[in-house]
């Protein structure tokens, strides 16, 4: 459909480490040498997904089974057994992360969002491009932005309660579903140095780090995957120039800066999943080239992608600009 219909390869899944996962497998393809440069694409539609029936001969009437892909997964893990909400209840329980602690995160994501849209947008316009969709064969719709984002203010949080009685995780303080489309080269410096528009610009992946937790507890598995990561990029977290996650829930960060000691206005500094949606499959590319162009922007340095991915596992990735 892109004109590129020589290439090859393999469809990688992850839950919302995918985008991770991707490049991870592209590293060790240029590592070992079977290639010189990997296109890495990724999509996803949670807005409204998959509706999939199954053959059953042996059902009532002969009908078939049906799976709401994106909504039986969001509401109940295959492996923990509950919803996706029950794995951020789980964590702020255990950590003591109040509503109006998730709250407070919220407020700040989405001022840290509005730098993105300042100057026309100028942020967003070092990597997103204008997308035009064929409506019929008179009609095209041009998407340039994110949509979807909703409007946050202290006094509209005050008013949400808890989703679930007795919890704390209110609809404003988690994300919504959302579609979108992502994509990463992958090369060797070689190749980087011939295809690049800036040949100031260098980022190299360092490292990765994954990790799994305890069942249902989700949110607590980003830092075990963020320390593994470092650990194996031989740097700690104060030698880092910038971190972003991909966060559903806004315990997420909060346990996130709890237990790792970051403070959570050093963090997304130009927003996050949280305020503009998740779709699954790119949310942490996304994440990863905001974090490659924020870095440029700041002189170079060492930065952190870590996201969790289904009831309770996370990847991260350590990568330098220079």
């Amino acid at each position: 459909m892109i004109g590129l219909g020589g290439l090859t390869g393999p469809i990688v899944a992850q839950a919302c480490a995918t985008s991770a996962r991707a490049i991870a497998t592209a590293a060790g393809e240029l590592e070992t040498g079977m290639r010189e440069c990997v296109l890495g694409v990724t999509c996803d539609r949670t807005s409204n997904g998959p509706h999939i029936v199954y053959p059953n001969p042996n059902g009532i009437g002969g009908m078939g089974d049906t799976e709401e892909w994106v909504w039986d997964n969001f509401n109940r893990d295959p492996h923990a057994g509950g919803p996706m909400l029950s794995t951020a209840e789980n964590v702020a329980k255990e950590a003591g992360i109040s509503t109006e602690e998730q709250h407070a995160i919220v407020l700040l994501r989405s001022e840290q969002y509005q730098n993105a849209l300042a100057n026309d947008r100028a942020f967003q316009k070092r990597y997103m491009l204008p997308l035009e969709i064929p409506i019929n064969r008179k009609k095209t719709l041009t998407v340039e932005a994110d949509e979807g984002v909703f409007p946050t203010t202290k006094e509209g949080l005050d008013k949400l309660r808890p989703v679930v009685d007795g919890g704390t995780v209110t609809f404003g303080a988690q994300t919504h579903p959302a579609d979108g489309n992502a994509g990463m080269i992958v090369c060797t410096k070689e190749r980087a140095d011939a295809l690049s528009a800036d040949k100031a610009l260098n980022a190299q992946v360092l490292s990765f780090g994954s990790s799994r937790v305890e069942k249902g507890f989700m949110p607590k598995a980003v830092v075990p995957a963020a320390r593994q990561a470092l650990a194996n990029a031989g740097i700690d977290f104060s030698d880092l120039a910038a971190i972003k996650t991909h966060n559903p829930f806004a315990v997420n960060d909060a346990y996130f800066c709890k237990e790792t000691g970051v403070d959570a206005e050093k963090m997304n500094d130009f927003g996050s999943p949280l305020v503009y949606g998740h779709p699954q499959g790119p949310t942490g590319m996304r994440v990863i080239v905001e974090l490659i162009e924020q870095l440029a922007m700041q002189g170079g340095g060492y930065g952190l992608f870590a996201g969790c991915a289904a009831g309770d596992t996370a990847m991260a990735l350590v990568l330098r600009v220079g």
